[in-house]
């Protein structure tokens, strides 16, 4: 109640402070009466000497201005090749029409010198945003102010989102930051450092290409520093202490000049800050990119992990985690460019669950589930995470461009879990899992123009990789009887499986490009992927004197190779006819896999046609309307085709299927986009549908709580709808935001072969609003709300979640900053039988004398003392409610120092 009336009282005090606003607007246009597009507009308090206004022209010559009534301003208009504007005007009580006439600049020096920053300029593709035009003081790093940028998200993975766009690489001061990730940029480059903030908009690091292929999705970030950061160290030490023996340090370092840079990152702490996650790991691509994404093919090498444990929310009963990273670029000569990273993660993880679980039951016709399972589980991690990045780029001239990259991934994980599950059988199971996988990905490009109308791309990848998984199970009950053939005399069942796979897998294409006007091009591609993977595995059983007892069974066996090899060619044709571009091809495939197990081979060859149409309509600089359609054909790797039992978990195995054929996935999807700079409203939405033929589904026998799976080509077509919009605008000082996402799905299973029909209907929807005052505190206030309808052979489940969120930041006296991040859950389903609700606060309050290098900080974390997160889940085969119990309230004592 307390926070409902704070987040009332904020918004009220707004409401009143805009309502002493009046608007001025009106047209900027030259001489001749022609409207001038992207003119800026600002406006100088001359009492305070701060920006308070700003606005750029549209298509039509429209500015606005929000102005303070009575208040005496400087306006400056100012538009490239044109006289600036400059004069003084007082803002009226009642809204006003105020229009301005520009004259062309003979030269230079007929030019009005702005000594302001333009608070926003665009130049072609290129939008240019002064960090200090946004920014009101409370800013940390630059995640702070990227979120208060029109069009600018940071979403809740902290990756950075552009006009509903994912921003694919990170620069600074033209420097590869950590390519791949956006995550370490946002998190980590201080804000006080910040002086430009540049969206590359259809950005292509291989400049013969741009506007040869299509780039409408890419987007980068290139952060301009200040003046006194460049050719000079830069960044902050930060430590803090706690009650406890808690912890934290976490120095940075940045370096740039224009020869070369250097970034060290590190963090050192026991309170639950991941600064990177295991799915930070997995998702870092190193700025790696799949060079057959428009081919019709799908076929991916995945992971052989051992199903760790995984975080809620990013935290756990207790975390304790390490981490250093170092990414450098020099440039040896003007032509040649090298850049690379290193990044090591160790954390160790403690975690504690409580989990209800409801099993599927095919055969029932009244709403009614399977088998049930209480398990408690305490479970414990290692993990040590490395990678390193290595790049080259040669660029002699215009015409000729050679890339090479290498990353290599390695990985240490040790995982311990006591689990006490209780179902119609007790068992007490102690399972340890173990792996050191190792990945080298290879890249190689050379790009060059032979003259205006010929263009030669050729591009290859070569992944290597070795994954050892070990799982071992100590259970008092025998495992899966009737498959695995125990030593029942035994006082325990000491159950171990190990598995190796390695991969070698070959991407290269080659891309000829005639291009006769400005307007077309003709992209013929010759390529092929070829694939080269082992599986190996063995179970057995350690025995009480200690010796190993192995199974011999086939089914208890895996050596397997398995090789796939495709090999294709394709055509596209790319026009520009108006507002319309229209870019249809497609792509012949020889497709042929090959299995070699048990003695014998079973291979399955294919050739296949697939098209693809891509037309997008640009209906204005900053809009667009875009058309995809796709079909594709997927293709598993060796884990789907080893026919010998592996087991997943302790209830869990799996049995390959070596018949396999390929997957057919028909792909139709309609995007919108548009970006208003003269009110700043950004508006994303997308449709899409799939059809998925013969497609790749789990064909499972549940016997109690265990689970034998394995991998069919599925008679019966799966199809998925989905909608997702994204409304945002800026104006005056308040950001609001709305979105929406509703995605239905129907699958068919296959549960003790019986067919087994899932549908899914789930709803989410989320408002935002928040303020950005430079003198006043501010506010964030959002909230969302979704559904989730889940009918699984008849089982229907729907629940709904509540999650309200408040964000406040004030500066105070002189030198004070006060802030405070609230989030409240709660989950409840439809029938009343799980009402879960929790909330957490995290204040902090900081002190930093005007001039000074130091800061002091107390900083409290889970300030409410929550002790578990409540979840529930469904899927195919069960529906899981749980309690996972995590870290308490910490009081941190922290000193910054500031280089």
């Amino acid at each position: 109640m307390r926070i409902l009336l704070v987040i009332v009282c904020s918004l009220f005090l707004g409401s009143y402070s805009y309502a002493q606003n009046i608007t001025v607007k009106g047209t900027v246009k030259d001489a001749q009466g022609n409207v001038l597009e992207m003119a800026n507009v600002i406006a100088i308090n001359q009492e305070t000497q701060n920006l308070d206004a700003f606005g750029i022209s549209n298509t039509q010559g429209l500015y606005k201005l929000n102005l303070k009534a009575g208040a005496t301003y400087t306006l400056k208009v100012t538009f490239l090749g044109y006289k600036a504007i400059e004069e003084s005007y007082t803002a009226p009580t009642e809204n006003v029409t105020r229009d301005f006439i520009m004259e062309e600049a003979a030269n230079e020096l007929d030019a009005v010198e702005v000594t302001y920053e333009m608070p926003v300029t665009v130049k072609g593709d290129t939008i240019v945003y002064d960090s200090d035009s946004f920014s009101n003081g409370t800013e940390k790093k630059l995640e702070d102010i990227l979120k208060k940028l029109p069009g600018v998200e940071v979403n809740d993975e902290g990756q950075i989102e552009v006009e509903g766009k994912t921003v694919t690489k990170v620069m600074v001061e033209g420097k590869d930051f950590f390519d791949g990730d956006s995550k370490l940029a946002a998190q980590n480059i201080p804000s006080n450092a910040v002086d430009k903030i540049e969206v590359l908009r259809n950005h292509n690091e291989v400049s013969q290409l741009k506007g040869l292929t299509n780039d409408q999705d890419n987007v980068a970030l290139n952060i301009k520093l200040k003046e006194g950061k460049k050719n000079f160290w830069f960044g902050d030490i930060s430590v803090a202490v706690g009650l406890d023996e808690r912890y934290l340090v976490h120095p940075k370092l940045f370096y740039y000049s224009p020869k070369y840079s250097i970034n060290i990152i590190t963090d050192l702490n026991n309170i639950g800050e991941l600064p990177f996650t295991m799915r930070d790991y997995f998702n870092f691509t190193g700025g790696f990119r799949d060079i057959n994404s428009r081919g019709g093919t799908s076929f991916s090498v995945s992971s052989n992990g051992l199903g760790l444990s995984t975080l809620q929310n990013n935290r756990a009963k207790e975390i304790d985690t390490k981490f250093g990273a170092a990414n450098f670029s020099y440039s040896p000569t003007k032509t040649w460019g090298l850049s690379g990273f290193l990044i090591y993660s160790y954390s160790k993880t403690a975690l504690e669950e409580q989990r209800f679980r409801r099993f599927a039951d095919p055969n029932n016709t009244n709403n009614q589930f399977g088998e049930e399972e209480d398990a408690y589980t305490n479970t414990n991690q290692k993990t040590s995470l490395g990678l390193a990045k290595f790049s080259s780029t040669y660029k002699p001239n215009t015409n000729l461009q050679f890339d090479y990259d290498a990353l290599l991934k390695l990985s240490d994980q040790e995982e311990s879990r006591n689990v006490l599950s209780i179902s119609s059988v007790t068992d007490e199971i102690y399972e340890n899992k173990t792996q050191k996988p190792l990945s080298l990905n290879q890249n190689a490009n050379l790009y060059y123009t032979i003259n205006d109308k010929n263009i030669l791309a050729v591009e290859a990848q070569h992944l290597y990789q070795d994954e050892d998984p070990f799982y071992n199970a100590i259970r008092e009950e025998q495992p899966f009887v009737g498959i695995v053939p125990t030593d029942d005399t035994q006082s325990m069942y000491d159950i171990n499986q190990d598995k190796r796979v390695k991969t070698s897998k070959l991407d290269a294409k080659v891309d000829y490009y005639f291009v006769p006007g400005p307007k077309s091009n003709l992209n013929f591609t010759l390529g092929t992927t070829q694939s080269t993977q082992n599986f190996s595995s063995h179970i057995f059983q350690i025995l009480d004197d200690g010796s190993e007892l192995g199974f011999t069974d086939e089914e208890l066996n895996n050596d397997v190779d398995f090789t796939f090899s495709d090999i294709y060619a394709g055509f596209h044709y790319k026009v520009i006819s108006g507002k319309f571009t229209f870019n249809p091809g497609f792509t012949a495939h020889a497709y042929k896999a090959t299995n070699e197990q048990l003695g014998t081979s079973v291979s399955d060859e294919l050739v296949n046609v697939v098209p693809d149409v891509y037309v997008n309509f640009q209906m204005k600089k900053s809009q667009s309307l875009r058309f995809n359609y796709a079909i594709n054909r997927q293709f598993t790797d060796v884990n789907s085709f080893a026919q010998g039992y592996v087991f997943s978990n302790y209830n869990s195995m799996y049995s390959g299927n070596r018949d396999l054929e390929s997957a057919l996935y028909h792909t139709v999807s309609l995007n919108f986009f548009s970006f208003n700079m003269f009110n700043f409203t950004n508006i994303f939405a997308n449709v899409s549908y799939s059809k998925q033929l013969d497609a790749f589904k789990n064909s499972s026998a549940i016997t109690g709580i265990n689970q034998v799976s394995s991998t069919i080509n599925s008679n019966f077509a799966d199809d998925n709808l989905s909608f997702n919009g994204r409304y945002q605008r800026t104006f005056w000082k308040l950001k609001v935001g709305t979105g929406a996402s509703v995605s239905y799905s129907k699958r068919n299973n296959i549960v003790n072969l019986e067919r087994s029909i899932s549908e899914s209907l789930t709803q989410n929807y989320k408002g935002s609003i928040a303020t950005n005052f430079r003198e006043a505190p501010n506010l964030e206030v959002g909230y969302s709300y979704s559904v989730n309808n889940y009918d699984n052979a008849g089982s229907k489940t729907i629940n709904y979640t509540d999650k309200p969120y408040v964000k406040f930041d004030a500066a105070f006296l002189k030198g004070f900053i006060f802030t405070a991040d609230y989030d409240y859950y709660h989950f409840k389903s439809k029938d009343n039988t799980v009402d879960n609700e929790y909330d957490f606060l995290d204040t902090a309050l900081s002190y930093q004398k005007s001039g000074s290098k130091w800061e002091y900080s107390v900083e409290i974390t889970n300030l409410l003392n929550t002790k578990s997160l409540n979840q529930d889940s469904f899927s195919d085969l069960y529906n899981t409610t749980s309690q996972y119990f995590i870290q308490p309230r910490y009081v941190m004592f922290k000193v910054k120092y500031n280089l």
